[in-house]
């Protein structure tokens, strides 16, 4: 039997880049809070991990897409909140803010995590974004120093 490949969440010296959305941003902020968090108390250092800013959900996946181009970063981290609404609105952003990270994620060299919480009520949203259903922000950071860390195990095979 050969090797197992198993990430741990290590990601000291490795540079991170964080996509949020200001749309939904009181949800939004809280995701961006979480995962900086778990990125801190993984010991990676404030000066490695950049962030963006993007007007909506919608444009997360191009400035994913951008960052991942730089060769810069070891992952990229989406956050974002869409918030089911009375028009059928929710579901397209929703598929296609999806889509899009998943198509980035495929292209690119390095992990593109998926932190968008997409919510039928406000209740749900803050469930997601640090309440009792955890933090999504968090856990897309500890997902994306796996991944990380797993890629490097299997580049040096």
């Amino acid at each position: 039997m050969g090797r197992t490949f198993e990430g741990s969440f290590n990601a000291q010296g490795k540079r991170i880049a964080i996509v949020g959305s200001r749309f939904n941003d009181f949800f939004t902020r809280e995701l961006m809070d979480g995962a900086l968090d778990c990125l801190r108390r993984h010991d990676v250092d404030e000066d490695q991990i950049d962030t963006a800013w993007v007007p909506g959900a919608f444009e997360i996946p191009m400035a994913a897409k951008k960052f991942a181009g730089t060769g810069r970063y070891a992952a990229v981290i989406c956050v974002g909140c869409v918030i089911q609404g009375d028009t059928p609105h929710f579901h397209y952003v929703s598929s296609e803010v999806t889509k899009g990270i998943a198509q980035v994620s495929l292209d690119a060299d390095i992990p593109v995590v998926y932190g968008i919480v997409t919510a039928e009520t406000l209740d749900q949203a803050i469930e997601r974004s640090g309440t009792k259903a955890g933090n999504k922000g968090f856990d897309a950071a500890l997902t994306a120093l796996e991944m990380i860390s797993l890629w490097d195990d299997i580049e040096q095979g």
